[in-house]
């Protein structure tokens, strides 16, 4: 756990980060408490890294090892015509 708080930080983690503990002050200020809530998961979002703060907003594509075929790569296929009585 104290790895992944103290290593890989970016400018978005660290604008979760701060925009979390902006949010919570502001909500606590007006006695918003929901908006503690809010805040809070954003906050959380930047120090532990997880959600979009992590940078895996878009699904588990970025650690994979994908083979992809070259465009240029086409298969001639014959087709046969087939008919019915």
């Amino acid at each position: 756990m104290k790895e992944r708080i103290m290593t890989g930080w970016t400018y978005t983690r660290g604008l979760y980060l701060l925009m979390g503990l902006v949010i919570i002050v502001q909500a606590f200020m007006a006695k918003q408490w929901m908006g503690v809530a809010f805040g809070g998961y954003f906050a959380s979002m930047g120090l532990f890294a997880f959600g979009c703060a992590s940078g895996s907003c878009f699904g588990a594509t970025r650690n994979a090892n994908v083979s992809q075929k070259p465009l240029d790569d086409t298969i001639d296929v014959d087709y046969e015509e087939v008919k019915t009585k």
